[in-house]
């Protein structure tokens, strides 16, 4: 039955944007949880109420990194599951938790840091196509190396993309006007960070998810750009002028951005004109569908979600 054995989980990037949520879910949902943390990460005065609230929460911290094999070797063998949530720079460096986990050959799961687009099922353009080939790699190394793994596919952070309504830059949603990639007809998925945090724990010990990609995509979550806005206009009763940009005239932005802007550009093309998020069924070859396997969770629609930004 699953969630009767509550496995040992490791979380590597646990003070980061996505870790702290999944380390909270973890400790939440009775697992015994562990982070690995440097000593420098201890005392570092701006992670200081993250590590507090962590030792509030009976989190085991393992002084360790990922660029030290034999401290993540010891880290690794004491639990079954290994979630990493490192972030962008360190994607490409998730080979060394794979060969740790070689070496301490006990894990009984490996989640990679993913929590975004299905990286084998995308159609992007640079820049977000090299982060997604790295993670893409990181998948095949796994595979290549025989790890029992489950993949998190959650698509957009609704933190990121819902308090601006995907206006990039934008402090709060807009009233007056909003910039639509593409028509606006493709539908994306929004999820709360807590909820990917309590489905991707829900998933640690089910035999559903093992070597599966987990889609979080819940139905109330799945909108287009164009029912986005319209949801905004209904809460905030009035109507907001949609400025349309075709996609060449985004591909032509997206070479002229600076950095960081391209890379937002670039995700909002595979999503917003490509339909990266739905553009594909979810077949039982190859992955299961969050909502679906665990209807007991309550989730943020997206409509609650931006309920706070109207006032």
């Amino acid at each position: 039955m699953a969630g009767t054995s509550n496995s040992n989980v490791l979380i590597i990037g646990g003070t980061g944007y996505i870790g702290k949520f999944i380390v909270e879910a973890s400790a939440n949902a009775g697992h015994p949880t562990f982070v690995l943390v440097r000593e420098s990460t201890l005392s570092n005065p701006a992670k200081s109420s993250i590590i507090d609230k962590f030792k509030n929460l009976g989190v085991n911290f393992v002084i360790g990194d990922l660029y030290d094999h034999q401290s993540l070797v010891k880290a690794i063998k004491e639990v079954d599951v290994v979630i990493s949530t490192v972030g962008h720079f360190q994607l490409a460096d998730q080979d060394k938790i794979i060969s740790a986990i070689k070496e301490a050959a006990n894990v009984k799961r490996f989640f990679p840091s993913e929590f975004g687009n299905d990286v084998d099922r995308v159609h992007a353009v640079e820049p977000a196509k090299t982060a997604f080939a790295t993670k893409a790699k990181i998948r095949r190394t796994i595979e290549a190396e025989g790890i029992p793994h489950t993949y998190v596919s959650s698509n957009f952070f609704s933190g990121w993309f819902l308090p601006n309504l995907s206006q990039p830059g934008a402090t709060a949603a807009p009233r007056d006007k909003v910039v639509i990639l593409g028509d606006g007809n493709p539908k994306a998925v929004y999820n709360r960070e807590e909820d990917i945090a309590t489905y991707t724990i829900k998933s640690v010990d089910d035999p559903r998810t093992l070597n599966k990609i987990l889609y979080i995509r819940p139905p109330a979550n799945t909108l287009s750009f164009n029912d986005l806005v319209s949801l905004w206009e209904k809460k905030i009763g009035k109507t907001v002028e949609r400025i349309y940009v075709s996609e060449e005239q985004l591909l032509k932005q997206i070479q002229e951005a600076s950095p960081r802007l391209n890379v937002i550009l670039s995700i909002g093309h595979s999503v917003y004109v490509k339909g990266d998020h739905t553009n594909f069924e979810i077949e039982p070859a190859f992955g299961v569908e969050a909502s679906a396997l665990y209807p007991d969770v309550k989730y943020t629609t997206v409509e609650e979600y931006v309920d706070q930004f109207v006032r």
